[in-house]
């Protein structure tokens, strides 16, 4: 071939997994609370595509209706768990991201991720951590432990929220006894079941409205995530996020494509459109975390990005991205959070 020809067809390759022109509608499921409406009302502008938004309150309620199957929905906005059962499942398209023209933005750090090695289905939306913020003006001591949440202090006793979120809930109990996380260990799990059972008296909810929590004053200590401690901060600005000492959680919800979605093409104009760093910035402004896409904190206020809930100190925990858990676990888990929820 021709260097000129040899470019036309690299440049024809790059580009046919994301249509140059558009227009039609697009379908989003998405969590409550979680898409910037600028983000959208640029995407319609640009494509002159009517986008419809549902939002759903866990991976688990999204689940459930996308495997009852004829959903209505072109993209879903799943946590990287939830990505990897999905991708197991068949549920999603394979839409080769990491080829799309702004996937070269994709943070080198998660291209290589457990839930979607190199990026064949999935595109970042938000990451971050989950631990718990606390109003330092209630307590003065030493936040930076899971004994907050687990053997509170008595000016903390009924005042804790924690989130409604089996996973959560057990991987951060597993933390603080000592355990393996999705370990089948009898022994450990009977400790685990100890430590929730003599924890909850302290507690004073189970609600994943950590914001709504806090700043109405109904508790001074929250299970929550990074992003939203950010939001939390700017109405009650004597909180801090937690960093406990034995560790927390890492996460990060993915934009992902239906199996069989009607709208295609605008779906996948979608993701790519969410890794230009301009848009992944309008995201983090609306939602509080950081986004996984090189370059969006030059976009984003001086405020959000320089913060600490995006900017840990040196030496903190390293999060930790835990795969789903066997079966058996699950199983064990779910008996567990029955109980504790009764």
């Amino acid at each position: 071939m021709t260097a000129n020809l040899i470019t036309a067809v690299s440049a024809a390759v790059l580009l046919s997994s994301v249509p140059a022109l558009a227009d039609g509608e697009l379908h989003i499921y998405n969590w409550g609370n979680y898409t910037n409406p600028k983000l959208i009302e640029k995407f319609e502008k640009q494509y002159n595509i009517k986008v419809t938004l549902d939002d759903y309150d866990s991976n688990e309620t999204m689940l459930s209706k996308v495997r009852a199957g004829n959903s209505g929905y072109d993209i879903v906005v799943p946590s990287d768990y939830t990505v990897k059962i999905m991708i197991e499942e068949g549920l999603l398209e394979k839409t080769e991201p990491n080829a799309m023209p702004n996937g070269k933005n994709i943070d080198p750090r998660f291209v290589d991720v457990y839930w979607d090695k190199g990026r064949h289905y999935s595109v970042p939306w938000q990451f971050g951590t989950t631990a718990f913020a606390v109003d330092t003006a209630k307590y003065k001591g030493d936040i930076n432990t899971l004994a907050i949440l687990f053997n509170p202090p008595d000016e903390l006793k009924g005042r804790i929220n924690m989130l409604d979120d089996i996973t959560v809930v057990m991987h951060a109990a597993e933390r603080y006894a000592g355990v393996p996380r999705c370990g089948d260990d009898k022994a450990n799990l009977k400790k685990i079941n100890d430590i929730l059972t003599a924890a909850k008296p302290s507690w004073k909810t189970f609600s994943y409205d950590t914001l709504g929590k806090m700043v109405s004053g109904d508790v001074d200590v929250t299970q929550t995530w990074s992003g939203a401690s950010y939001r939390i901060r700017q109405k009650r600005p004597t909180t801090i996020y937690a960093l406990p000492k034995e560790g927390l959680d890492g996460w990060m919800d993915n934009v992902a494509v239906l199996k069989g979605a009607k709208n295609l093409d605008n779906a996948k104009l979608f993701q790519d459109f969410v890794m230009a760093p301009e848009n992944a910035a309008l995201i983090s402004e609306f939602a509080g975390f950081d986004s996984g896409i090189a370059g969006s904190h030059q976009f984003m206020s001086k405020d959000l990005a320089s913060s600490p809930e995006l900017n840990p100190p040196a030496g903190s925990p390293v999060p930790e991205f835990v795969p789903p858990c066997p079966a058996a676990v699950v199983e064990v888990y779910n008996k567990i959070w029955t109980n504790l929820r009764k």
